[in-house]
């Protein structure tokens, strides 16, 4: 007899939460209306008076076996899916979103691309420091069948006693080796101002770590025809690199790379920790291409193929590195880059690994 009294009562619950269900999917209806009006009317999704009138009135008519604090903690948990259920619909409409574009955009550097399934390698020195530098490099990218070079004429770091790159001059060397060799340039620009100039020498422009949002700089290379490489910040979340990248698409330029590039964590082993999960998550949220850096993700020689097996297995469009004639001398990051044999080594095996894949 018990057992029956105990599952009509467990049954009468079963009722009461469907119904309790039905409810809250009305109230996310209701909640979802809202959130466009308030979109129309540029009002702010959050208004903590509405939610403190609510809360006041829901304890008004309180009269049950639960806590006030318990009724209030519920509630607030309501609001505030309430409030992500008003964020989800935004973040439905990013023009950089899977949900916006379903098919993936291909990114075309002067004819050779990224985004389309066959994966690149992008490759060059940390800082541009000389013309015999650079065209050393990219002779050996050539011999591989290279085509996209990296290069710093702009170096923004950490100390501003360290090496800060050549600038125009970095930019202009980087072009003559280009036009010489038939590469094309990935270089870093850090400033709105520097973009006008920079047009005139790179083929891809770069916005670093550092810079992922600087929006004024987001802004500014939104407007220009020329591709973007983005590369997420040293601790943001994919959330932010996602809206860091919308910055971009929203002035009608849709020639994004997206780059991971590791992020601080409290390791120490390496620069920083290659989140190597990003990867599939951002080429899952987003249509753009997605490239992993290697180099600085790791900040280590040895762990170069290791990481950039990790990329290629797990589908990233390309992997980024850094090679210098004479890392030992080179004026920045020189324990992180490859000498020249390292370089064609490292290229051997990851070919391999490449066709093992297929």
């Amino acid at each position: 007899m018990a057992t029956n009294e105990l599952t009509q009562l467990r049954n009468k619950i079963d009722e009461i939460n469907l119904q309790i269900l039905k409810l809250l999917n009305e109230r996310g209806e209701i909640v979802q209306e809202i959130g466009k009006q308030k979109k129309k009317q540029g009002v702010n999704r959050f208004d903590p008076v509405r939610e403190r009138q609510a809360l006041d009135l829901i304890i008004e008519h309180h009269d049950g076996p639960f806590e006030t604090s318990t009724i209030q903690h519920i509630f607030k948990e309501i609001f505030k899916a309430s409030l992500e259920l008003q964020e989800d619909d935004h973040r439905k409409a990013l023009l950089v979103s899977r949900k916006a574009r379903p098919e993936n955009t291909i990114v075309d550097i002067n004819g050779e691309t990224i985004g389309d399934g066959t994966q690149r390698f992008i490759m060059g020195p940390c800082a541009v420091e000389s013309y015999e530098q650079v065209k050393a490099v990219a002779l050996a990218m050539k011999e591989q069948g290279l085509t996209l070079m990296r290069g710093g004429a702009f170096k923004p770091r950490t100390s501003p006693y360290d090496f800060q790159g050549l600038g125009v001059e970095g930019l202009q060397i980087l072009r003559e080796v280009a036009n010489e060799v038939g590469m094309s340039i990935i270089s870093e620009i850090v400033t709105p101002h520097d973009v006008e100039i920079a047009v005139d020498y790179v083929d891809v422009i770069q916005v670093g770590a550092r810079n992922m949002q600087n929006f004024e700089l987001l802004k500014t290379v939104g407007k220009v025809k020329k591709p973007v490489l983005l590369k997420r910040g040293l601790a943001a979340t994919i959330e932010e690199f996602i809206n860091a990248a919308e910055y971009i698409i929203s002035q009608g330029n849709d020639q994004i790379i997206l780059c991971e590039r590791g992020i601080r964590t409290y390791e120490k082993a390496t620069r920083n920790t290659l989140d190597i999960s990003a990867v599939p998550i951002l080429k899952k949220e987003t249509h753009l291409p997605v490239i992993v850096d290697v180099t600085h993700s790791t900040g280590r020689r040895d762990l170069l193929l290791p990481t950039a097996k990790a990329a290629l297995a797990i589908g990233a469009d390309a992997v980024m590195a850094e090679v210098h004639p004479d890392p030992a001398v080179a004026l920045s990051d020189a324990a992180q880059q490859m000498n020249i044999p390292q370089f064609n080594e490292f290229m051997n095996e990851l070919k391999a690994f490449k066709e093992k894949l297929a």
